[in-house]
């Protein structure tokens, strides 16, 4: 795996996320439970989105919204990656 490389937050452009090529990500609600499934390319994008809100300058309140029409599989659930 390659290194996740970070950009430094910057308020004037906002997060930068990464996606890898081939990424799939899906999100159900089966059972009573959330269920995120995804292939490496789409855990590896993950990744890069978690800790690009990790970032002690990126604000309370920013957050990453992904839908089938942006990112996620089709059927899938959408689906809210928020700082607090």
């Amino acid at each position: 795996m390659e290194k996740i490389i970070i950009n430094n937050y910057d308020p004037n452009k906002g997060l930068e996320l990464k996606w890898k090529d081939g990424f799939i990500i899906k999100v159900l609600f089966e059972d009573g439970e959330v269920r995120l499934s995804a292939n490496n390319e789409g855990l590896e994008s993950l990744a890069n989105h978690f800790l690009n809100l990790a970032q002690k300058e990126v604000p309370v309140g920013s957050h990453i919204h992904l839908d089938e029409y942006n990112s996620l599989e089709e059927g899938s659930f959408d689906f809210c990656i928020e700082k607090i």
